[in-house]
């Protein structure tokens, strides 16, 4: 699959510097044959890409959890969601297509293990409350994260993210249903809820990456408008989202010091462990090797589909041309 011929940015060009730093600071839009910054390429290739990677590999833990869901109906839910994200990932690989690398390219940087994802995918599953944590915790957060995306200066990443933003909104109420019904059930699934919220709770609020003053893309995407907030108002943002909707569920979240600074007009919380942040980043969280093994593995057996239709393509070009 061939990527699109672009316009790739000459550094000298004045002009198009120009241009560029109109539409950024007219809050306008940058299409995919307009003049850009290398860099800012770069970096929505970096991001888009790692966002798309995130969708793929997401599908891992919760697909895992189809044939063991408690109900028909719940089977029937869960395969749905799981599609979505199937077709986030597309949507997500088919706007980074446009900034100048194929889908061949990114799908090789991640099982090469060059190319990052989301390092909340890379914890277990153990129960069936999983499948609610990760749709009220991990969902919230990336819609937290996300919706500010449908404002990106990227046309099409900003347009890709308007579908996906409604499609989380209704994973995160499908996640926030199962830990309700589990809350309202035995103390035994109560407990199974409540502990499943005490893993991911901490890895969610680590979804909007390190601290500001340790983030080492956040100013410039900012500078950009591919980002709107930085990564500690997003994460405060989350967990004033949180608190109230975790006293409905009955759900305790896991941070003694959580509390609300009238001061500061922020959430005071403990510590994050960002030591464990940098271990599953650099690929020793508890599943990476597995995640990346069971893509690799599903890429390799599905050569012979991809060659088939690529056969398929061949040979419909040449009687369309033999048509014509």
């Amino acid at each position: 699959m061939t990527a699109p011929e672009l316009t790739i940015a000459d550094p000298d060009d004045a002009a198009g510097q120009a241009v560029f730093d109109d539409l950024i600071e007219a809050d306008s839009r940058v299409e995919p044959r307009d003049w850009m910054p290398a860099a800012y390429r770069r970096t929505l290739v970096r991001q888009i890409s790692q966002h798309a990677h995130s969708e793929i590999i997401g599908m891992q833990p919760e697909g895992n959890w189809i044939t063991r869901a408690p109900s028909l109906q719940r089977k029937a839910i869960l395969m749905a969601k799981v599609q979505d994200e199937a077709g986030h990932g597309l949507y997500l690989y088919s706007a980074t297509q446009t900034l100048g690398i194929t889908r061949d390219e990114m799908t090789q940087q991640l099982i090469d293990g060059k190319a990052r994802y989301s390092s909340i995918f890379n914890y277990p599953t153990p129960t069936w409350a999983d499948m609610g944590a990760i749709g009220w915790l991990v969902d919230g957060a990336a819609i937290v994260n996300q919706v500010p995306l449908c404002r990106c200066s990227y046309g099409p990443y900003a347009r890709a993210m308007i579908r996906i933003c409604k499609e989380e909104s209704f994973h995160q109420r499908q996640g926030f249903e199962i830990l309700l019904t589990l809350m309202q059930g035995t103390a035994a699934q109560r407990q199974m809820a409540q502990e499943s919220v005490d893993r991911w709770y901490w890895p969610s609020l680590m979804m909007f990456g390190p601290p500001d003053d340790e983030s080492p893309n956040s100013a410039r995407s900012m500078a950009w408008k591919i980002k709107r907030f930085s990564n500690d108002d997003l994460r405060q943002r989350f967990i004033g989202m949180l608190v109230p909707q975790a006293e409905v569920l009955g759900i305790t979240l896991p941070d003694p010091e959580l509390a609300w600074d009238e001061d500061a007009q922020q959430w005071h919380t403990s510590p994050i462990d960002w030591n464990e942040f940098s271990e599953v980043l650099a690929g020793r969280g508890p599943m990476n090797a597995v995640r990346i093994q069971t893509r690799r593995d599903a890429h390799e057996g599905g050569a012979w589909v991809r060659a088939a239709a690529a056969e398929y393509a061949r040979k419909q070009a040449l009687r369309d041309a033999e048509v014509a």
